[in-house]
């Protein structure tokens, strides 16, 4: 919802626009770069409520010219995303952000200035960096002629040990010479290098890092941003990270949900999948859409959880309510919104449930999942990823196996995909279903990533449900421990169940699950 301050400021814009005159050539048209040199930009934060905030950039011709046509540039810090905006069409890759004038506005007088305003979530309103006007710094300190340099080519990894990471890319160019890269991990930047080589070190082992790199030019102009290239070290002797998780679901939103730490002390079990994170009013996460993320029972029993030595991940989605993904208007939006719960319980990995047919058999929500997804990786280095989604007894559907194309055409770096074997047909063999179906996921990984059999196990998770599934699918505790056998035997990555609400009364399903160990 646009912040009446906010509206004010658009009256105010709308009201200076509509005093000039300038043809609809001349407003379609965009700056050139000797423009930059006679035009300024300045940004102010006009509005601040805690999670969010209205900012407004005013662009200025300083110059003797007419200017037709402008673009701004500048970065957030990572988690500080634009919303909405007005009087500009804004859009966003990485923490870097991008607003062109409309048809209306893109024409400046000298001495004319014009104002847009937006939007945005995160604490970063009020301290862009790195701000350029149609590629010159936004104080009008750019030689006119001068243009940026292009953006370095997408850094690849060399050698990777447990606490460096060897780096190297493509030159940008230049017109007047590229003097040096500034390198970035994340949203900081770790170095500045004359060569196209870098070494990061002092890094944590079996940790996941993303890196970008930017070009400066001998006339100190900053261009855009390489592509992020993502990055794990390994842990122990150059071996790989594993992720390991036993977490069957808990849902306090429904069937007398049991106390937790009873059921600790009982099963043994240290993990939980806590559900589910809907939409509100929006794009805001809230537990089954209403319950906030913090000052309820779902915090307080996250909290007994880990004072009892557990942990949990999230359920974010499901079947049922609305859900971020298609109530997120862009990638961006949405890795906000889940960087709201990651930030709210300082968590170690995130389940996205992708069932629905508004969100799995949807391409461009897929698509802006896997992006926020690895918007996310990014930002949050050791952060854990899951997909958690349904099943033939054969493997993947045609959504299914198009949600691990994209995955990995768009390098979302996903950490798990954890499959529902379940509700499709499985009959009386509910064991050898879910079997068939996890080899089916199996060889889809492997022939998508090129992975052995023990690495694509390493990233694959089983998702049953006890007892009774939705269409009469018996699994009963013996089947359960065949599959965590099964599932122990071939090191697969993850085992939860639907769930501890039905397991009564003696917790004999999530005491199987607690088994599981990879």
């Amino acid at each position: 919802m646009r912040s009446p301050t906010a509206r004010r400021l658009r009256t105010r814009a709308t009201a200076v626009l509509a005093c000039l005159v300038i043809p609809l050539a001349a407003l379609l048209g965009l700056a050139t770069p000797a423009q930059a040199a006679n035009a300024q930009a300045t940004y102010q934060k006009v509005h601040d409520w805690g999670s969010g905030f209205t900012g407004q950039w005013t662009v200025k011709n300083t110059g003797t010219t007419p200017i037709n046509g402008w673009t701004v540039s500048w970065d957030f810090p990572a988690g500080t995303s634009v919303t909405s905006a007005w009087d500009a069409t804004v859009t966003g890759s990485g923490t870097r952000w991008t607003a062109r004038n409309l048809a209306y506005n893109g024409g400046l007088a000298p001495g004319a200035s014009v104002s847009f305003g937006f939007n945005g979530t995160g604490t970063g309103g009020g301290t862009p960096t790195g701000c350029t006007l149609d590629g010159a710094p936004c104080d009008g300190s750019g030689t006119p002629g001068d243009t940026p340099p292009t953006a370095p080519g997408t850094p690849a990894a060399g050698t990777v040990t447990d606490t460096s990471v060897a780096l190297s890319w493509t030159p940008a160019t230049d017109d007047k010479g590229v003097k040096n890269y500034d390198v970035y991990r994340g949203s900081a930047k770790v170095a500045t290098v004359t060569t196209t080589t870098y070494t990061d070190t002092g890094l944590a082992p079996g940790t996941t890092y993303g890196y970008s790199v930017r070009a400066r030019d001998t006339a100190d102009q900053v261009g855009p941003a390489s592509g992020t290239r993502t990055v794990t070290t390994t842990r122990g002797g150059g071996e790989g990270p594993r992720f390991i998780q036993a977490a069957p679901y808990l849902y306090l939103g429904w069937g007398n949900p049991p106390s937790a730490p009873e059921v600790m002390r009982a099963t043994g079990t240290t993990w939980f999948t806590m559900a589910f994170i809907l939409a509100q009013d929006g794009c805001n996460p809230a537990w089954d859409g209403q319950r906030p993320l913090l000052g309820g029972v779902d915090e307080s029993t996250i909290k007994a959880i880990r004072a009892a030595g557990g942990d949990i991940v999230p359920s974010i989605g499901g079947w049922s309510g609305n859900k971020l993904g298609p109530n997120c208007a862009t990638p961006e939006a949405l890795a906000g919104a889940y960087q709201k719960v990651i930030d709210a319980y300082g968590l170690k990995a995130i389940d996205i449930d992708i069932e629905n047919t508004d969100e799995f058999e949807n391409a461009a929500v897929q698509d802006r999942v896997l992006t926020a997804l690895k918007i996310v990786k990014r930002n949050n280095p050791g952060l854990r990823t899951i997909l958690t989604f349904p099943t033939l007894i054969s493997g993947p559907n045609s959504w299914g196996n198009r949600l691990i194309e994209r995955a990995h055409a768009l390098d979302a770096d996903i950490d798990n995909y954890t499959i529902m074997p379940f509700n499709f047909g499985g009959g009386a063999d509910m064991y050898g279903s879910t079997v068939r179906a996890t080899e089916g996921l199996k060889n889809k990984l492997k022939a998508v990533y090129g992975w052995t059999d023990a690495e694509a196990y390493a990233h694959i998770g089983i998702s049953g449900m006890n007892g009774s599934s939705d269409t009469g699918e018996i699994t009963t505790p013996q089947i359960w421990t065949q599959i965590r056998d099964w599932a122990n035997a071939n090191d697969l990555g993850r085992l939860a169940f639907w769930s501890v609400n039905r397991d009564r009364p003696n917790w004999e399903f999530t005491s199987i699950t607690a088994g599981f160990t990879g």
